[in-house]
């Protein structure tokens, strides 16, 4: 632009709109190749090879580097610099992640801890090298195809030809630019297995397995694709009364992070610890110590749910084909992989056979040359023409057989044939060697024409090569749904100032209800029949003249509510019985009809279903002659709680008293073993175990010998070594025949169990003791197979009935030697008839009224009938009984010992 010209010069306006250049455009256009560049190639692996570009460039470097020995790590990241545009850390941290995965990388020194969370020392101290493995199904070059590198100094693969499903058995990870991809690890030998059934045309299943162990359940897995998801949980056993040991971890996690989340959840008081150990080294070992008093099911269902003893994963199925990303799961991932693999061995085959065609080729031409001596004929030739020619026409007469045509360069190779090799020349060894060529070249044609089944040939040669000790880590089971409010310790307490209507946790100089949580529900009943549901709060306004408040249990049916009440002003009265099982939270229900003045007259909450006797006084009121009389809560009917009820009288009532305290009028509870996820249920699912009223007990034993009764409940967690779940009766002989270490005999003992509390061993203390057979049976029988003696007929089997072989002894007796012939094995036989006798069934039973507050037993009633049919379920005295009448009665509330924390029973 010209100095002087002037300000509104055109010429000067044209050059500046010149000068402007727009660059919405190019924005556009960095960014979609930037967000392609990260996708292809950074973050997302390829479905040809199963590598990222990075751990793709590492395998080369390693293999180009490879001489069987060690190579220090910080020198194999310089060595990928030369094809990995970016910096030593990226290469580094990759090559860390795939020596940790144990399958490609042979390591040596401190490559850190994927069970603690612990890294890799510093690149210079470590070293590697390809593992044997990645050897045999990774590198070939002569099928691979090469590129440029970055800066056009080196070449690189392309693809690395990889003949095994690899990015299913290592996993990977990867955030994009608009995308991301988790595919999770899979099991070598099942990987194999799901090959070899796609080559067979079978069908294959597959499903996740963690190097850190643990227990997954694969229910909503959805094949590795979208939506899907996966929950892992820790494996948590107890090892005794207060103390829980966590020997394997959730995928994704440490033992640094887990220790965390469960202090976490001890400081916000979902769980109460007393203090944890980390013994973790080479396998997982975390001590948690429990307070005394804790439930340690409980405790194991709580670490599930408010800790990372359990996490979820969502896996997200997305890779590379033909430099696209492109979803898919991973049934569809192994087959694209198996079938790949096919055609590498194609590939490799066709080579082979080649090669081996031109070997055979040359060494007939040598044979011809040198047996025929056809180099006699090139002694006058003076010219290298005539030298070729002389012998091409002393080949002719016998290349009739030969494969393809003899060319320029098959003579001159036969013209570099020394004098020293013509000399030795071994007409036999030369024609071995044909036939071998021969063989091998049949062989491969072979391989070629029936190349499915050489496929699967390769694929079972890996699994018997490099299978052993790759068993499935990660144990496959269905977990059962935990409820959170049924496991949360009880860390708060509630209150209620009945008259004025409130209840919460910071009302301290009010009345004492109960502990809670602050996730539990409450349900409140006022004095005017109307029921509310609400959660824990520190006040919240319910309703005035509250007469009875309790921590609200979900879905039960068994806590029956009986109430007495008047409707209206001047109306007749009303009992009913009824259940809450659902509710809306924070809505007024009314029990009543709803009139205006109605009240209850008398209310209790029974967890059993408890059918209690109350007298009913009636005022003096014209001519009534009968002001007093029995009411029976078990001939009323468990009906809905909106139900109007049954009419008690239509004079008024002056007072209701409490006259005897009631039995369950409920059926004793069906207890179900679900074995899918190994637990106990009531809702049908699994075998039956039996009827159970709150007194009765399960027999568990285990292979070890330990032998225990429990109380059933919902919680409760079994050991995986568990040979015995029964229901126990009292009265029933157990018999066991066990291996005694020291005498080194087979010894038999019959025993009851004298104290159900306590967890008793029937075995000896010798090591080598151990439980063969152990009989529930009222008579069980047991069959002896001996051994075999060398030159000898096998000595007749024996039959033995266990109840006259031995009476019943104490748990800890020895028991008397079952033979001392060398045994072969021990069968159990159908048992012996036995009738149980028939129980009596209760005519008075004594029930014990509730002990107060200091501890002394209270009075002693005979209640005079059995109740509802079912009295031998009653509460004999454990305190779980209705409260007075008229008031809000305590029971149905979730108070006990242990600082109010629930241990979950049936009953």
């Amino acid at each position: 632009m010209e100095e002087n010209a002037p300000p509104n010069d055109p010429n000067q306006q044209e050059a500046e709109q010149e000068a402007l250049t727009r660059v919405t455009g190019m924005y556009k256009d960095w960014f979609l190749d930037y967000a392609s560049y990260v996708i292809l190639e950074r973050a997302v692996p390829a479905i040809e090879d199963g590598f990222k570009p990075v751990q793709r460039r590492i395998m080369h470097a390693l293999k180009e580097m490879d001489d069987g020995r060690y190579n220090k790590v910080a020198n194999v990241v310089g060595q990928t610099m030369q094809y990995h545009p970016h910096g030593d850390a990226s290469i580094a941290d990759a090559m860390v992640q795939i020596g940790q995965k144990d399958l490609l990388i042979d390591t040596q020194g401190n490559w850190g801890n994927i069970l603690t969370g612990d890294g890799a020392a510093a690149s210079r101290y470590i070293e590697a090298r390809l593992s044997k493995f990645a050897l045999e199904v990774v590198f070939s070059p002569k099928i691979t195809e090469w590129q440029l590198s970055y800066d056009g100094r080196k070449k690189e693969p392309v693809h690395l030809p990889v003949k095994f499903p690899l990015l299913l058995a290592q996993g990977a990870e990867g955030i994009a630019v608009g995308l991301s991809t988790k595919i999770l690890p899979h099991n070598f030998i099942e990987l194999i297995d799901a090959s070899i059934k796609h080559l067979q045309g079978k069908r294959f299943k597959l499903y996740p397995d963690f190097p850190t162990a643990g227990i997954i359940d694969i229910g909503n897995y959805n094949d590795g694709e979208r939506g899907g998801k996966v929950r892992v949980r820790a494996r948590i056993a107890q090892q005794d009364k207060n103390t829980l040991v966590i020997s394997e971890i959730p995928y994704g996690t440490n033992t640094s992070s887990l220790i965390d989340s469960i202090l976490k959840a001890n400081d916000k008081g979902k769980i109460k610890i007393k203090k944890i150990e980390d013994n973790t080294a080479a396998e997982v070992e975390i001590l948690v110590h429990l307070p005394s008093g804790i439930s340690p099911d409980k405790t194991i269902d709580a670490l599930y749910a408010f800790t990372a003893c359990e996490t979820s994963i969502s896996p997200l199925g997305c890779i590379i084909e033909d430099n696209k990303p492109v979803f898919m799961g991973v049934s569809e991932m192994l087959r694209r992989s198996t079938d790949h693999t096919v055609e590498l061995l194609q590939a490799e085959l066709e080579i082979l056979l080649g090669e081996l065609q031109e070997q055979w080729h040359a060494a007939s031409l040598e044979r011809i040359f040198i047996e025929n001596r056809i180099y006699r004929d090139i002694e006058e030739e003076e010219t290298w023409e005539g030298v070729i020619a002389a012998i091409g026409k002393g080949l002719k007469p016998h290349t009739g057989h030969l494969r393809r045509e003899v060319t320029e360069e098959d003579i001159v190779r036969l013209t570099e044939i020394r004098i020293k090799r013509i000399s030795r020349f071994d007409l036999d060894k030369a024609q071995e060697h044909l036939d071998n060529l021969e063989k091998r070249i049949a062989e491969t044609k072979h391989h070629l024409a029936h190349l499915t089944d050489y496929a699967i040939d390769y694929f079972r040669e890996l699994k018997k090569n490099f299978g052993a000790g790759r068993e499935r880590k990660s144990e496959i089971r269905v977990f059962d749904e935990i409820e959170a409010t049924k496991v949360v310790i009880r860390n708060t307490k509630l209150y209620v100032n009945r008259e004025e209507g409130f209840i919460g946790t910071s009302l301290r100089k009010d009345e004492y209800v109960t502990d809670c949580s602050d996730i539990d529900d409450i349900i409140v009943f006022t004095k005017s029949g109307q029921m509310m549901i609400t959660r824990v709060d520190s006040k919240t306004f319910v309703g005035k003249n509250i007469i009875h408040v309790a921590v609200y249990k979900k879905k039960d049916k068994r806590t029956t509510y009986n109430m007495i009440y008047k409707d209206g002003r001047g109306g007749p009265s009303y009992v009913k019985r009824f259940n809450v099982t659902a509710f809306t939270r924070d809505k007024l229900y009314d029990l009543t009809t709803g009139k205006a003045q109605s009240e209850v007259l008398y209310f209790t909450a029974n967890p059993n279903g408890e059918a209690e006797v109350v007298t009913v006084n009636l005022r003096q009121s014209g001519s009534i002659k009968k002001l007093k009389w029995d009411l029976d809560f078990a001939d009323v009917m468990i009906k809905g709680r909106n139900a109007k009820g049954n009419i008690v009288t239509k004079y008024p009532v002056k007072r209701i008293e409490l006259k005897e305290k009631g039995l369950s009028t409920l059926k004793p509870r069906k207890i179900w073993f679900d074995e899918t996820v190994q637990r106990l249920n009531v809702d049908g699912r699994g075998e039956l175990l039996g009827q159970f009223t709150p007194e009765d007990r399960l027999l568990i034993v285990n292979q070890k010998g330990d032998v225990k009764t429990v109380i059933p409940e919902l919680t409760m967690h079994f050991d995986p070594n568990m040979i015995v779940l029964e229901k126990w009766k009292p009265e029933k002989p157990l018999s066991a025949i066990y291996w005694e270490g020291e005498k080194e005999l087979f010894y038999v003992k019959r025993f009851l169990i004298e104290n159900p509390d306590k967890e008793e061993n029937i075995l000896t203390d010798h090591p080598d003791s151990y439980l063969e057979k152990l009989f529930t049976d009222y008579r069980p029988v047991a069959e002896v197979v001996f051994t075999k003696k060398r030159g000898q007929e096998r000595k007749p089997n024996l039959e033995v009935n266990l109840e006259e072989f031995i009476a019943v002894k104490g748990i800890t007796a020895m028991g008397n030697q079952l033979t001392r012939e060398k045994v072969l094995e021990i069968n159990a036989l159908a048992p012996l008839p036995y009738e149980e006798p028939e129980k009596k069934e209760a005519r008075d039973i004594e029930v014990v009224d509730e002990q107060d507050v200091d501890g002394k037993p209270g009075s002693k009633e005979t209640v005079k009938k059995a109740s509802g049919g079912s009295g031998n379920d009653g509460d004999s005295g454990k305190g779980r009984g209705p409260g007075s009448g008229g008031g809000s009665g305590n029971a149905g509330g979730d108070e006990t010992k242990n600082g109010g924390e629930s241990q979950g029973t049936l009953f």
